[in-house]
């Protein structure tokens, strides 16, 4: 008997060493420092785990299995929200770790039913729709998608603009089944798994060949927008002290003074709740007339974060989480409110059904929810060079939500802007695992985007989610850079569900013809 069979006979029998190393790949195949580079864990992450599954026929041995996989991927791959909220962050890596046990429950209750076989094959499209049909919901953190794993394997990962994440998530969930077929099976049907993975490794590279090419044999250059990010690198934890206000503000006027002589851009960032007060209301008519006058000087448009309160009908007012455009000659902004907040964080989910919810919010800027947006906006910027061009405006968290992103796009926005305050999670992996799934988001819908922090990652991203422009983190700076202007859909873009909501009809079908397998004799 050799190593590799020895091995695999362990695997099979190990209720803890197969757990604990599927989690430890998973984990660490996540994006984190721009240094560690271990993506390809994950083709190959989940085979303990399901080489350990084979004969397991308790379901209290399944969960504890599973669970201490999924816990052990939680860990490592999510412990910075910790040193954000350290509540928050247990309550997030344990509920986290429940949800991602589901779609092996599935493979568990068809295993029971059609066999192991049976269940392997199914895998796959379990999983893809068990990701999608999670993320739909107010109380998912779709942060720890399979797919967003690759995120930084760029070359592996052009096919997005088709598939989008799910179609990632989909390979490699595959890709994972054939190797278990490869280690379990017959000597014909590793040769037949062995083939097919290499056919998986080379296709993604010849797309993403294919379409580099086909980008560098392109006459004509897409018009492009004289961007500025500014990035005040303020302490998180310092900006909502009220004393703070002025100081902050006059931090920005000076950064943006400095940089719009300099660059003369078309359009000034300012990041996340970058003006942490409300001030579009009565009390601070003042402080918006600085800011209008200070536009009419710079002659240049202001995309901002800031809190914006709305008084509606007879209702209690209510605080977003939100960003406006500002335009010289124009006083009218123009708003967008956060869609997708972040559980518990920044808004209890359902706590409109169940009011009592409120009390379990863990908000780290002193707010003990923010109102929830309801429109996919795009804002409109007069451009000297360009005329009218649409912008989309995502708020931080809400560049994990695929179909979101892709929803501005249909809408018309030829770039992506992503205002966004990474600075709660200290020098942890974190802001470069937030930056890294908007790599994701610009492949999927050929967008460029302009990613403006407060602290953290201020970097300007290609369509194609390679850096074209950064600054270092934690430094005051401002980042000036040519951002192109795309027009085109993807198939993805048109089509942002089309995959998982396949995969959803298919696992019901697997599901069905499982439970009739079963029933025979």
């Amino acid at each position: 008997m050799n190593l590799l069979s020895r091995t695999i006979k362990k695997l099979n029998h190990s209720p803890v060493a197969a757990p604990l190393l599927s989690g430890a790949l998973l984990g660490l195949s996540f994006p984190s420092y721009p240094f560690v580079r271990l993506e390809v864990l994950a083709w190959v992450a989940l085979v303990p785990l399901l080489l350990s599954l084979r004969h397991v026929e308790k379901l209290g041995e399944l969960f504890r299995r599973v669970y201490l996989s999924m816990l052990v991927f939680c860990l490592i791959s999510l412990w910075w929200v910790c040193l954000a909220t350290f509540p928050g962050g247990v309550l997030t890596i344990v509920a986290q770790a429940f949800f991602l046990t589901v779609p092996l429950f599935a493979f568990y209750a068809i295993k029971k039913m059609a066999g192991y076989r049976f269940a392997l094959f199914s895998l796959p499209f379990l999983w893809v729709a068990w990701e999608w049909a999670y993320m739909q919901q107010d109380l998912s953190l779709g942060w720890l998608t399979l797919g967003n794993s690759q995120a930084n394997l760029n070359l592996m990962i052009q096919y997005a603009d088709v598939t989008g994440v799910w179609g990632i998530s989909f390979w490699l969930v595959w890709f994972n089944v054939l190797a278990v077929l490869a280690l379990s099976g017959s000597r014909r049907e590793v040769f037949r798994s062995v083939a097919v993975m290499a056919v998986m490794i080379s296709a993604p590279l010849l797309y993403a060949s294919l379409r580099f090419y086909r980008e560098g044999t392109v006459g004509h250059k897409e018009p492009q927008l004289r961007v500025t990010l500014v990035q005040p690198n303020v302490n998180p934890h310092e900006k909502w002290a009220e004393n703070n206000t002025a100081k902050i503000m006059a931090r920005s006027y000076r950064m943006t003074g400095k940089a719009v002589r300099e660059n003369r851009p078309e359009l000034v960032i300012w990041p996340e709740t970058a003006i942490p007060f409300s001030i579009l209301d009565t009390p601070y008519a003042d402080e918006l007339h600085l800011l209008q006058f200070a536009l009419r000087q710079w002659n240049t448009s202001l995309l901002t974060g800031f809190i914006d309160v709305a008084h509606e009908g007879n209702q209690f007012p209510e605080s977003y989480n939100a960003s406006m455009l500002l335009q010289p000659g124009n006083a009218l902004p123009q708003i967008y409110h956060k869609m997708r907040l972040v559980p518990f964080a920044e808004r209890v989910p359902y706590v409109d059904t169940f009011p009592w919810l409120g009390n379990l919010t863990f908000s780290l800027a002193g707010i003990k929810g923010w109102g929830k947006g309801q429109d996919a906006s795009v804002m409109e910027l007069s451009s000297s060079r360009n005329g009218k061009v649409l912008i989309a405006n995502i708020i931080c968290y809400e560049s994990i939500f695929p179909s979101l992103v892709s929803e501005f796009v249909r809408k018309g926005a030829r770039l992506l802007t992503l205002v966004t305050n990474d600075g709660w999670y200290g020098m942890s992996y974190g802001p470069y695992q937030h930056l890294a799934i908007g790599r994701m988001r610009c492949i999927e819908n050929r967008r460029a985007m302009a990613r403006c922090a407060n602290t953290g990652l201020t970097v300007v991203l290609d369509k194609f989610g390679r850096t074209m422009a950064e600054v270092p983190w934690w430094q005051e700076e401002t980042l000036t850079a040519e951002v192109p202007l795309e027009s085109g859909l993807t198939l993805y873009t048109s089509y942002p569900d089309l995959l998982p909501k396949a995969a959803s009809v298919l696992s019901a079908v697997l599901c069905v013809f499982a439970f009739f397998k079963g029933r025979k004799p």
